[in-house]
């Protein structure tokens, strides 16, 4: 790599925020390690941002849901001598329906991708930041978070653990050089919606965020060092909202966004 100190990992990076972030991370000639299933994909904007910016840009295709994929997307990392700098966890899916009705593998799958390897990438990363003393660490969680989700309770659960894991994490590296930000944004204009089945409920309906924005928002919170950074007014009055309104409430409330009922 050019820069070898001063590179990110970037995964769910073919489409979505993860795309945005990407050309963000390159327009500050940050060097890439670019992370998703689709190396087709990859390729297209690896080369894209090689053009636009002048950055080296490794592609990493693998498959999160699989337990070995992290540790093999460090071993390669190492291999062609990269430091890290940065590591972006972005990759993540959900999906929609009652839980006991839903397909048992495909919520341990979720569960591998939105917890699993975001938890192991941040471990093998994070020993390097820390004998370098500098190092950001950039987890997209999601407003979902915040709240209980029926219908999609797996998903929800799964952010809320992103949400707490890096607050802890964010207040153990005090002092080190190396922060740790959660992003959570709401409902987001990428390919979520139709992957998990819930593009066309309430939660989708009440209207989406540009990916662009919400990228441009969780990068420079990330450069910024906060620890919680939440896009949108109304995102940041529900987070708030939730502490004080009655549990049940929030529930029933969750309940008739996710499952699409009028």
């Amino acid at each position: 790599m050019a820069n070898p100190g001063h590179t990110a990992l970037l995964t769910g990076a073919s489409a979505g925020i993860g795309r945005e972030l990407a050309k963000l991370a390159a327009q500050d000639k940050r060097d890439l390690v670019l992370v998703a299933r689709r190396r087709d994909r990859l390729e297209e904007i690896a080369a894209e941002l090689r053009a636009a910016h002048g950055v080296t840009v490794m592609v990493i295709a693998a498959d999160l849901g699989q337990p070995a994929a992290p540790q093999a997307i460090f071993a390669q990392v190492r291999a062609a001598g990269i430091e890290l700098e940065c590591l972006m966890n972005n990759a993540g899916f959900g999906s929609v329906g009652p839980f006991a009705e839903t397909d048992r593998s495909r919520q341990l799958e979720m569960i591998e991708v939105n917890v699993r390897a975001l938890v192991e990438l941040t471990h093998l990363c994070l020993p390097g930041m820390l004998a370098r003393k500098r190092g950001q660490i950039l987890n997209v969680a999601s407003i979902a978070g915040f709240v209980p989700g029926p219908y999609m309770a797996t998903y929800y659960a799964s952010k809320a653990f992103v949400l707490s894991f890096t607050e802890a994490l964010a207040t153990e590296l005090r002092g080190t050089g190396v922060t740790a930000t959660a992003s959570c944004p709401g409902p987001t204009a990428t390919e979520f919606g139709e992957v998990a089945g819930n593009a066309r409920t309430k939660l989708f309906r009440r209207g989406v965020a540009d990916a662009a924005g919400v990228a441009k928002h969780a990068y420079r919170s990330m450069l910024a060092g906060r620890v919680v950074a939440i896009p949108g007014l109304m995102n940041k009055l529900l987070a708030q909202s939730v502490r004080v309104a009655p549990r049940a409430s929030v529930r029933s409330i969750a309940a008739g966004l996710n499952s699409g009922r009028k």
